[in-house]
């Protein structure tokens, strides 16, 4: 089946969140159960249908390590979509948003689509961030969000068919990226908007 468009997406995220594992839940329909650490950045593609119609998502697996990262941000340019990516079993993790979020709008087009993706939601005895706060960020950010589990197959496939909706969404009604303002809003959590204010100091004075 031939694809009459393309999206590109990529998957950001800190290391071992489950970025490499929701590409391959996503395009393979496989789950591995050992850590597979990605080196620089991998890279698969899938034919989805939307309104009928067959588009072809790209899709960038970016190495979540601090070392790999000025070598993955020169793939922003041209992704249409980023599927952001946090395990709620490890806070830090999440904690670590501010930097992906202050990365994104330095990188990428202005208006990006972005969707944020709680991942092994599947472990709730361990877990460290509730769904809450997950929403919250995403509603400040005006970013669609879902608990994922890779392992159990949840919401692997929703939330990048709805990244890949939202794509064309724009792409039609706008026919280009245009300018947006990708700071926090006033409903962000106070201690959301103090992070982000230091990561964006931190960023300006390298």
């Amino acid at each position: 089946m031939n694809a009459g468009e393309s999206y590109k997406v990529l998957v950001l995220g800190d290391s071992n969140v489950g970025k490499t594992c929701l590409m391959h839940r996503f395009c393979d329909e496989t789950y591995y159960d050992t850590y597979i650490s990605t080196i620089g950045v991998d890279y698969k593609q899938k034919i989805i249908q939307l309104d009928e119609k067959p588009v072809k998502l790209q899709i960038w697996d970016t190495a979540g390590q601090e070392r790999f990262r000025t070598l993955t941000t020169a793939y922003y340019r041209g992704a249409m979509g980023i599927l952001l990516v946090y395990d709620v079993t490890n806070l830090d993790s999440f904690d670590h948003l501010t930097y992906w979020l202050k990365n994104i709008q330095e990188n990428a087009s202005p208006d990006v689509i972005k969707v944020l993706a709680g991942n092994k939601c599947d472990n709730e005895t361990v877990r460290a961030v509730d769904k809450a706060d997950g929403e919250k960020i995403a509603e400040c950010y005006d970013m669609p969000f879902f608990e994922v589990s890779c392992k159990m197959d949840v919401n692997v496939e929703e939330a990048f068919q709805a990244l890949a909706k939202m794509i064309k969404e724009r792409y039609q009604y706008s026919g280009a990226f245009g300018l947006r303002d990708e700071t926090p809003r006033e409903k962000c959590s106070p201690l959301f908007e103090k992070a982000f204010a230091e990561s964006t100091r931190k960023c300006s004075s390298c």
